[in-house]
C-alpha cells in the first residue's frame, strides 16, 4: 500500500508541474484539469485514510 501512495503522490506532482508549464508558456488551463487534479488528490487522501486506519 506504500508503494502505491507513492505513485500516486508522483503522478500528482508530475500532473501538477504540467499545469505549472502552462501556464508559464501563457496558456489557459482547460477546466477539465481542474477536475483531474482534484480527483487526483482526493485518490491519495483516500489511500492514506485508508492506510492509516489499517495500521
Amino acid at each position: 500500500m506504500f508503494y502505491f501512495l507513492i505513485v500516486i503522490a508522483v503522478l500528482l506532482l508530475g500532473y501538477a508541474a504540467v499545469l505549472v508549464s502552462f501556464v508559464r508558456r501563457g496558456k489557459k488551463i482547460p477546466p477539465v484539469a481542474y477536475l483531474a487534479l482534484a480527483g487526483l488528490n482526493g485518490l491519495l487522501l483516500a489511500a492514506v485514510l485508508a492506510w492509516a486506519v489499517s495500521r
